[in-house]
């Protein structure tokens, strides 16, 4: 199997929905008149805004670093707070919560980036021989995805963002370019030029070409 199909299926496996390729219209915003009635002040309609972001948004936090880090709740509350400070700026070209996820993201890679030097949550033991097949497969399973995320790291933001969205939260194309405010041709060259950067690390470090082989 070549490195670029298993980059390929990869992207199947984190986004755990069907992709679409080509380029699609945004459906109607749902929340677009809450976000208005937010902008011009209302404290109400801000609030339940929020209470309808905060579950995508933690979702979306625990696809970029993983249903139990340490810090994701912390993350989650600074990704509200940033989305509270940018609503001002929203000019309605994508969707609320596409805007909401870019901001997320950003939030999480900045976040990643902080937080590297922290033990990795899953470090082998002598009880290791004591656990299941099965749970030698989900503790194998998590490790890869850790790994996976870190390369993002790796990245330019611009790529790890785009990346992140289109990899990790799923988004199509047209999608990215809307929340990015990206022609749809940056987006897929930024992919592009991401993707080849994954293939050269992957390539470069043996350990994570014996981790990742199979897999990808």
């Amino acid at each position: 199997m070549t490195l670029d199909s298993g980059l390929i299926r990869l992207e199947a496996h984190l986004a755990k929905r069907p992709r679409r390729d080509s380029e699609v219209r945004l459906k109607k915003d749902p929340y677009a008149s809450l976000a208005a009635a937010a902008q011009q002040g209302d404290r109400e309609a801000l609030g339940q805004l929020l209470r309808v972001l905060a579950p995508r948004l933690r979702g979306a936090a625990r696809a970029l670093f993983g249903g139990d880090h340490p810090d994701l709740d912390d993350v989650v509350q600074d990704a509200l707070i940033a989305v509270v400070n940018a609503l001002p700026a929203f000019a309605g070209r994508s969707t609320v919560i596409h805007y909401a996820y870019r901001i997320t993201v950003r939030v999480c890679l900045a976040g990643k980036r902080k937080s590297r030097e922290r033990v990795a949550r899953y470090e082998p033991t002598a009880d290791m021989e004591h656990v299941t097949d099965d749970g030698r497969a989900d503790l194998l399973a998590n490790e890869r995805r850790d790994a996976v995320r870190g390369l993002l790291d790796t990245l330019p933001d611009n790529q790890a963002e785009t990346m992140a969205m289109r990899v990790c939260l799923g988004m199509s194309l047209a999608e990215v370019g809307a929340a990015t405010d990206t022609p749809v041709n940056t987006v897929r060259s930024r992919l592009r030029l991401a993707r080849e950067a994954l293939r050269r690390r992957i390539e470069a470090d043996p350990e994570l070409s014996d981790l990742l082989e199979g897999w990808l």
